[in-house]
């Protein structure tokens, strides 16, 4: 395993990634929320009847998942996926290059 850093444009790409992925999160964690304190009041849900709370719920969560599964290392191209959580990991499991530039201070 080499222990390379990403070029400034690389780490650009993947700091964009993380970006989208924490303010998506935050946007669908508070949506959620919202939408199941009031779900009975806005008429998504009864006793009887979950459907249309559940496509909403659905929706919501379909993005963070495909924004999981987009997430590749900049360097070698692997698929991160679920090794990632809000923020891209440290290093690349296969290829083994720091997932931050050199240069880079965060």
């Amino acid at each position: 395993m080499s222990s390379n850093y990403l070029t400034s444009e690389q780490n650009d790409r993947l700091r964009r990634w993380e970006t989208w992925n924490k303010g998506y999160f935050i946007f669908a964690f508070f949506s959620l929320v919202v939408i199941l304190v009031f779900s009975s009041q806005l008429g998504l849900s009864s006793g009887d009847s979950w459907g249309p709370l559940g496509i909403i719920i659905a929706l919501l969560i379909t993005p963070i998942i495909i924004l999981q599964l987009r997430l590749a290392c900049p360097a070698c191209g692997q698929k991160i996926g679920w090794q990632a959580k809000l923020m891209a990991p440290d290093q690349c499991k296969a290829c083994g290059t720091f997932l931050r530039s050199k240069s880079s201070s965060s």
